[in-house]
């Protein structure tokens, strides 16, 4: 129930009508749905090969792209709105495709798994790697190569010139804004080029 929140909460930063571009769609839920409740038009990006198909199968417009070769085939601000959800802490650069959310949409919205939770911070103190809902994976078989915090994300969009426009955290599909970075697994930034 609180995946389908979380996206509920996503959706809501997405203006009525908006030109978007969800990077690493998974299977285009998001997509769907944005279309069918806030009449919104885009495309997906997803390298994934059954995820590919079940984007076509919800008719989606979908890309099949690896990201870690960047959005070169997208032109400056070409939507108004480019999703980064759940995909950064996979990318190797992930510096380098922040920059380019920003420079292929007006703006961008940014959600990762929020390491400084205090769920994980108790588990740290117990000598155990985190393993929560938004970290399911043992440290040894995790797709993520990163991991962040939401303070971390705030130096950098300021070092990228990036101006925060909306930002919390999400934990069990609620909005957190009061200290998320101890109190949310997801953190959510909204955000443009300054």
């Amino acid at each position: 129930m609180s995946e389908r929140k979380d996206l509920e909460v996503i959706a809501r930063l997405v203006p009525q009508g908006a030109r978007v571009l969800d990077l690493g769609c998974g299977t285009g839920e998001l997509l769907a749905y944005l279309r069918e409740t806030r009449g919104c038009t885009g495309y997906g990006v997803e390298l994934d090969d059954a995820n590919v198909l079940a984007c076509a199968q919800r008719g989606v417009n979908v890309i099949q792209l690896n990201l870690e070769e960047g959005l070169k085939l997208f032109e400056d601000r070409s939507f108004d709105v480019v999703l980064q959800l759940e995909t950064l802490q996979h990318l190797r650069n992930a510096e380098n495709m922040l920059r380019e959310t920003a420079r292929v949409g007006r703006i961008g919205i940014v959600s990762f798994p929020n390491f400084a939770h205090w769920v994980n911070r108790v588990s740290i103190l117990r000598g155990r790697m985190p393993v929560t809902r938004a970290l399911p994976y043992e440290w040894y078989d995790t797709p993520n190569i990163r991991v962040g915090t939401y303070k971390d994300f705030e130096v950098l969009a300021r070092k990228n010139g990036l101006e925060v426009i909306d930002s919390f955290g999400l934990q069990s599909g609620e909005v957190i804004r009061r200290w998320p970075n101890l109190r949310a697994s997801v953190a959510v930034f909204k955000f443009e080029r300054s």
